[in-house]
Formats: C-alpha cells, structure tokens, sequence
C-alpha cells in the first residue's frame, strides 16, 4: 500500500498540470470573447457605416474565415489527454471493490475487538492516537453500506446511526436523510426490533411520502409486529420531530468459541502473565509461576556459532514454555528480508480441513510471501541462526514465510500443527472437547514435503506495532507484543508427536501500525 501512496501523489501533479492546461485554454478563450465582445458592440451599433470602411469589411470576412475556426480548434483540444494517459497506467494497480470492501471490514473488526464505538473511528480517536482522519457522513455511510451488502446488519445499524448523527449535527453529505433511513429501518428490522423499525421507516415515510419501498415496509412491518402483540395503530401516526434516539444492540455470536477471551487478552485485558514493562504493573499474579520465569544467555550449548555472540533469551510462559530472543534480526538484515518479500507477497491461505486444497479465509487476513535460503545469503544466515539457537534442524523445516498485517490484519486462534476431523467424543477431564477440538494430530499432514508435522514454531517479529498486533493464546492467558528484531519460540509437539493443544494462538488485529513477522 506504500506504493500507492506515491502512485496518488503523481496522480496529483498529473491532475494539477491538466488544471494549468485548462486554466491557460480558457483564459485564451476569455481574451477572445472580451475582445469580440468589444468589436461586435461597435459592428452592431451602425452596420452599414461599420462596413463601410473596407478595413472593417476584410477583418470580419478575416475573423469568420480564419480566427473563428482557429477558437473552435483551441475550444477543441483536450488537455486531459496527458491525465486520462497516466491515470489508464496507473489504473491497473488501483484497489478494487473487493479490497475496499476488505478495508471496511478491518476497521469493523478492529471496533469489534478493541471495543471502539463508531463516534471514536469517525473522529479518528483510536488508543494512543489523536489524528486527523476523520470520517465524514458519506464514509459512514458507505461503511454501513458495505455491512448491509455483506447481510451484516449489526455493523450497518452502527454506521447508519452515526452518519445520521453527524448529518443531523450539521455536517455537509451527498447522501440524504432519506438515504440513511432506508438502510437504517431495514437492518433494524433485521436486528429485531420491530418497534424502532416502525418507527424509522414512519420518519423515512414523512420526508419522502413517494419511497418507492418506505409504504409497504411500513405495512409489512406493522404487520409483523401486531402478530407479536395482537394490536396495531392502523392509523400512520405523523412522525415525531424529536431527535432520532440511537438503537444499542448486542454483537451476535460467530463461529469462534473463545471469541470473548481472545479480544480480551488483544485490548490487554485477562492477561495471566505479559512481557516487558507490563511485568513491572503488578499483573504477574502467580508468584510461584513468576519465580519460574528467568533470562539467560544461549551460549553455545546447542551450537558453537553462538559461542562469540551468545543469544539473549528471556522466558515468556513456564507451561508450554515459550522464549523470546532478543536482537535476533539486525535493522539491516530486517530490511533486505522486506525487500526480498514485497515482491512475491500475495493473500495468505489456510488448509481446508476437508478437502486439504489451500484457500483464502476471513479468519486469517495477512499476506505472505516464502523466501529460500538461494534467494540471499540473508536467508542462509537467518536460518543457520535459528538452527544454531533451537537445536533443531532446518533441513526439514519449511521456507521462511514472510507475513505483513496491514489495515486490520489478523490470524484468529489457530494451532501450527496439523490435524484433521475426527467424529469422537473425545473427552478431557470428564468433559466434552469443543467442536473446534473434534480433530486429531495428523503425522503425515506434510508427507509430500518429508518433514512430517510442525514440531516447533519460531517467530521473527521484523516490526514494532504502535497498536494491537499482539500474539496471544487464549487457553492460558498470555499475550507477547511484537519487538522489531527480537523472536518467540515454543513447541508445538509433546515429544511424543502428539499435538499440544494449549498452544492455540492468535495474532490480534492490528490496530495502528503494519506489522511484519517471519
């Protein structure tokens, strides 16, 4: 997106050197119609004694002749060539609906994880961050637009109701009041509140008594609702010239069984243990846990590469353990990498667990691209290092995945290691597992690559986030921010190959800032 910033900036000049085109084409064509404006005042004033002069007689015959037809070739030209030119270049590397749609949805998923209300994005007042984005009547309306298009009807009653909020405040808006309620009625309707919508399509029926659908909604509507309550005003009640009081609904359930505790630990909330300089806020509840918490040098134990620059390892969790690294990546190294990358990075896919094909899901929004060690001597280094500190051997391991989170981007909970469905009733501690546990380890998940399953995960964060962006596993309460040159490790495999299932993580949305990580 970077790229694009400086795609609109040429766009501008382009823009502006068309304008100074048309602004020297139309003050050419307002000197000749001053100056004919003159003469055609004199000619018209005594024509047979302004033709009587023979002068006057060949400069008219001159200007039809020869200068009218030289404006009409000047009124003619189009200096917008040169703008429709490069815009036609450029165009091809424009967004597309798809990912201004994506864009919309991003800022809704980041209100819904870190709790924003509508009023807070369109004033551009995030966590930290006071900026002049703003949005205006138009944006929210084409944001609860786009959640009605995608039958979201819980994000298009909250982006309806504030671009009518700030319309009726004051703020200037292509989009009308009218406009507004339509979508407005109907999402509410869709919401379940039969009342409220009634009484919105009643105000939408008195600004536009015409509304090609706002009469027989109504109807409809009032309809339903005498069902419900076996009594109805059949009479249209004039609508109130009151404020529109705004509706507050609850977010409908999804697909995510810990939903709520995996938002809580992304906005820092329910944090059982956190690193760096939230360690010293009195958060580390378990003392008995925090005594088993300690910082080391790697010193070449595993490996003699670390023998003249020994590793910085912190640990992060006890149980599973997880580890940071610090200065893994140098600034320099973090850059070629990114270089490397940005070239290839295309949409991040998932595994079907049914059909096994890779394909794009809404849970995971990233892009990635995948780097070999042939690619630069950077990458042969990176992973000499990782084989070096882990013990572990890269030979089986898979090429180095390089991933950037941009506007809202996210990896909802999700193992590393693979499985596949399992119809069990499985039970642990006398319990049921939850349908997203229905599944077992799969060894042979990566048999066509000979490297069997995930046995571990190391993770490079090439980025500092100002917001959001953190790792968390929701099972025991963590939550690691990224550390621009620093990793986390953790194992994914008991050593008995069999799957450990408290490593369930997350990468939160990010809420300002790009995240990279390999």
């Amino acid at each position: 997106m970077t790229d694009l910033i400086y795609t609109e900036k040429e766009l501008v000049q382009s823009l502006r050197d068309y304008i100074q085109a048309e602004e020297s084409k139309l003050a050419t064509v307002k000197s000749w119609a001053s100056k004919l404006d003159a003469l055609t005042r004199v000619s018209t004033s005594d024509p047979e004694g302004y033709l009587a002069h023979p002068v006057n007689a060949y400069k008219l015959m001159k200007r039809l002749n020869t200068e009218w037809t030289e404006l009409e070739s000047l009124v003619l030209q189009n200096p917008s060539a040169g703008f429709i030119s490069n815009m036609s270049v450029h165009r091809q590397y424009f967004p597309d609906e798809e990912d201004e749609t994506g864009a919309a949805k991003a800022l809704m998923r980041l209100q819904d994880t870190y709790q924003l209300d509508s009023e807070a994005f369109s004033k551009g007042k995030l966590p930290g961050v006071h900026s002049s984005a703003l949005l205006t009547v138009d944006d929210c309306f084409d944001m609860g637009k786009t959640a009605y298009n995608e039958a979201d009807y819980y994000h298009a009653v909250l982006w309806m109701q504030q671009s009518l909020k700030q319309l009726d405040a004051g703020e200037e808006a292509v989009v009308s009041k009218a406009e507004i309620l339509d979508y407005l009625s109907y999402s509410v309707y869709q919401m379940g509140d039969l009342p409220r919508a009634i009484e919105l399509t009643r105000r939408l029926v008195a600004i536009d008594s015409s509304h090609q659908r706002a009469g027989g909604n109504l109807r409809y509507f009032e309809r339903l609702l005498f069902k419900q309550l076996n009594e109805v005003n059949k009479d249209y009640e004039a609508a109130s010239e009151e404020p529109i009081q705004l509706g507050t609904y609850s977010r409908p359930k999804d697909h995510l069984p810990e939903r709520e505790a995996y938002e809580a630990l992304c906005r820092g909330e329910g944090l059982q243990m956190v690193s760096d300089e939230e360690k010293n806020k009195s958060l580390l509840k378990n003392d008995a846990r925090r005594s088993r918490l300690f910082c080391r040098y790697q010193d070449g134990k595993k490996n003699p590469l670390l023998l003249l620059k020994p590793m910085k390892e912190e640990d992060e969790w006890d149980s599973p353990h997880i580890v940071r690294y610090l200065e893994m990546l140098s600034h320099e190294e973090i850059e070629k990498i990114k270089e490397l990358a940005k070239p290839r990075l295309a949409r991040a896919t998932v595994r079907d667990p049914k059909t096994g094909v890779l394909t794009t899901a809404n849970y995971r929004v990233s892009k990635s691209a995948w780097l070999e060690a042939e690619d630069d001597p950077v990458i042969e280094r990176v992973n000499q290092r990782i084989q070096a500190i882990t013990g572990l051997t890269v030979d089986t391991a898979e090429l180095l995945q390089v991933a950037n989170y941009g506007v809202g981007g996210q990896y909802e909970p999700h193992y590393d290691f693979s499985r596949r469905p399992y119809d069990s009733n499985l039970k642990v501690d006398g319990n049921r597992l939850a349908t997203f546990l229905n599944y077992k380890d799969e060894p042979d998940a990566f048999k066509r690559l000979g490297t069997g399953n995930r046995v571990a995960t190391f993770l490079n964060y090439m980025s500092d986030v100002e917001a959001g962006g953190a790792t968390v596993f929701p099972d025991f309460g963590a939550a690691i921010r990224p550390k621009k040159g620093t990793a986390v490790f953790w194992y994914n495999l008991f050593k008995s190959g069999e799957g450990d299932y408290r490593t369930r993580h997350a990468a939160c949305p990010v809420l300002v800032g790009s995240k990279w990580g390999e």
